[in-house]
């Protein structure tokens, strides 16, 4: 055990080193979905933004095409939320996850006393053949199984299906100029390859450490959804430390801490980003601690409500401290930056400059601009 203990700070700068946030990579746009354990793809477009602030001379071309010939898949995995991972981390972490997406069904105000009493194993098997027959949506799942169980919502035994069999998004959502439609596919079927037997949860929280630590218990079980995971870690060949509370962290051994002074540069990130839903304490990148709905609520914003044809979040100094959007008006593209505090002339002059890039890199042609309203606290 490190009994120096890790401030706020020192554990910000891990995070975002290991999250490529301090320095833009040159790697393959596979590898790094697969170090991160996936990216958060509920909203589509969200990887692509992703990869844009990690990545040099990134184009989503590259991605879009991985998305299409099945070289990366976008499935329910970790806190029951869909990710854009490789086919092997999807049939790998997919059963892993099988409690927390059973406590997502059988919890859930919508479905829970919907499928009370209901034969599950038979309402998967039905889905899975129909599945077999030609990818569906949850609307068309849910009708056909609605036949066969006129008694329950279409809706919930869609959902059922959803989460007690191993399904993907298939192409065209997901890709880079793709409809939004969702059209569900068997996992097994679309990849042709079955599910992991025998799936490892500690390699799990290794590579989870890899991406985010050094972290708690807490925060493996917060961002992958699962509990009672202390007897696994306890048992673990773990590097230990205390942050700045006293509470332990663990560490992979192999994994080095950065100098906690090192820079970190503006950064332009999508509405959901692994790195803000990833722990319990999330003093080392959202201000106070505050959990992404509880920042959202006291700045007296929800960026899913808020105008623009493209927006998300921002960092400043390494912590979330801003929103942006994007207004279209004909061929003319406007991102309007508003940071939540003062920011610097050498930040500023970042901002604008990778403002121009991002537009560049999400429209291509057009006429660009930034804005970037004065800093602000709520």
């Amino acid at each position: 055990m490190n009994t120096a203990r890790l401030s706020a700070r020192a554990l910000n700068r891990a995070l975002l080193s290991r999250q490529h946030l301090v320095k833009r990579q040159e790697l393959p746009e596979r590898e790094v979905v697969e170090h991160l354990v996936g990216l958060h793809a509920q909203i589509p477009v969200g990887p692509y933004l992703a990869l844009w602030s990690r990545l040099r001379r990134y184009r989503p071309d590259a991605l879009s095409a991985m998305v299409a010939d099945r070289s990366l898949v976008r499935t329910a995995l970790m806190r029951s939320t869909i990710h854009l991972v490789t086919p092997d981390d999807c049939l790998t972490l997919r059963p892993l996850m099988q409690p927390v997406l059973d406590r997502d069904l059988y919890t859930n105000s919508a479905h829970a006393a919907v499928v009370k009493d209901l034969d599950l194993d038979a309402v998967v098997k039905a889905g899975l053949e129909l599945l077999d027959e030609r990818p569906r949506t949850p609307s068309e799942l849910g009708k056909a199984l609605h036949e066969r169980w006129p008694d329950r919502k279409p809706d919930t035994l869609a959902y059922a299906v959803r989460n007690l069999a191993a399904l993907v998004q298939i192409p065209p959502r997901g890709t880079w100029d793709g409809t939004g439609r969702t059209v569900h596919a068997s996992a097994t079927t679309w990849l042709g390859r079955p599910i992991d037997p025998a799936p490892s949860v500690e390699r799990m929280i290794r590579r989870y450490l890899a991406a985010f630590g050094p972290a708690s218990v807490q925060d493996v079980q917060a961002w992958c959804g699962l509990t009672k995971l202390g007897e696994i870690v306890d048992g673990m060949d773990l590097r230990g430390h205390l942050d700045a509370d006293g509470r332990t962290l663990f560490d992979v051994p192999e994994a080095s801490l950065p100098d906690p002074d090192v820079p970190a540069p503006p950064r332009f990130l999508p509405e959901y980003d692994n790195v803000f839903l990833s722990h319990a304490n999330r003093e080392r990148i959202i201000p106070d601690g505050l959990s992404f709905a509880q920042w959202c609520r006291e700045h007296g914003l929800l960026m899913t409500v808020r105008g623009g044809v493209l927006r998300g979040n921002l960092l400043i100094g390494g912590l979330l401290q801003g929103i942006w959007r994007v207004d279209k008006e004909r061929k003319s593209y406007r991102l309007v930056v508003e940071p939540f505090v003062k920011v610097s002339k050498k930040d500023l002059l970042v901002l604008e400059r990778e403002g121009h890039a991002l537009l560049a890199f999400a429209f291509q042609a057009g006429e660009f601009d930034v804005q970037v309203l004065p800093g602000r606290r709520p």
